[in-house]
């Protein structure tokens, strides 16, 4: 073995152990973790992307005590289901994830897949999202980096590095994983990578992909949210009337409404807009 064979193997151990150590004494106590029911799992990634965790826990027992299983979500009112997911924000998430469990239970009698390749092939699901369901869910090895975890390789293996690409993390990903239990290592570098974001500055400014997320305030996020908000309050409105609630550009909003009517959040029926 070469020197720097061993050096990096031995380099390996001990982040692996600095890792299980923080985790067996700073472990959160999080709902989808109580749980291996892989469709509460499923409604928790979806909830997750690119949302903080405390918002999500406020969310995600409503969610699940209202939908119980994929069929109940699968035959819900997309109305009902948008008005229990309001305030996670990206509401195209819920519109998704009720796709998926209408492509669930017609294609696979209920079933969650267990595979990447098939999940990928759900509505709402990337690469990244099917991975990760696939160790949450069925405790199976699968590689995949999210926002703590690309922060923890970063401080761990690319001190004094810039522009670090995702290729380089997902080999250390893959070669670090604990493959007899990939759910409670996942668990475990999140946790720690939860810390690090507290405690230094962000790893992850150094990686090729970082992009610092847009204002809100005035944003056509903000905007397709208060649409829905209105819709969800008067069932259904007309393109004056929203226009007139929002007091925003009405070039603006007509192109968010249009953009909205082709994702499918929203439905024009004669000179009104409303929730399917």
């Amino acid at each position: 073995m070469t020197t720097d064979k061993k050096t990096h193997d031995e380099k390996v151990k001990k982040f692996q152990k600095r890792i299980w150590d923080y985790y067996k004494k700073h472990k959160r106590d999080l709902p989808w973790r109580n749980t291996h029911n892989p469709y509460h799992i499923l409604v928790s990634e979806f909830m997750l992307q690119q949302t903080q965790v405390q918002r999500v826990i406020l969310k995600y027992e409503q969610f699940v005590d209202a939908f119980p299983d994929i069929h109940s979500l699968s035959q819900a009112p997309f109305r009902k289901i948008l008005s229990i997911w309001k305030g996670l924000g990206y509401n195209r998430r819920a519109l998704h994830l009720k796709l998926c469990a209408q492509k669930i239970t017609d294609d696979y009698s209920g079933d969650i897949p267990q595979s990447t390749d098939l999940l990928k092939k759900l509505p709402g699901i990337g690469k990244a999202t099917a991975a990760a369901i696939v160790a949450f869910a069925f405790n199976k090895p699968s590689v995949f980096i999210e926002t703590n975890i690309r922060r923890v390789y970063i401080y761990f293996f690319f001190q004094g590095r810039e522009q670090v690409d995702d290729r380089e993390i997902l080999l250390l990903v893959k070669e670090t994983l604990k493959r007899r239990n990939p759910r409670e290592w996942y668990y475990a570098l999140m946790d720690y990578g939860s810390m690090l974001k507290k405690e230094i500055e962000n790893p992850n400014r150094k990686s090729l992909h970082y992009q610092k997320q847009s204002s809100f305030e005035g944003s056509p996020r903000q905007i397709r949210g208060m649409i829905l908000k209105e819709l969800l309050n008067e069932k259904k409105l007309s393109r004056s009337s929203i226009i007139k609630h929002l007091e925003r550009d009405p070039q603006t909003v007509n192109r968010i409404l249009i953009q909205m009517q082709k994702e499918g959040l929203i439905q024009r029926r004669g000179l009104t807009f409303l929730i399917p």
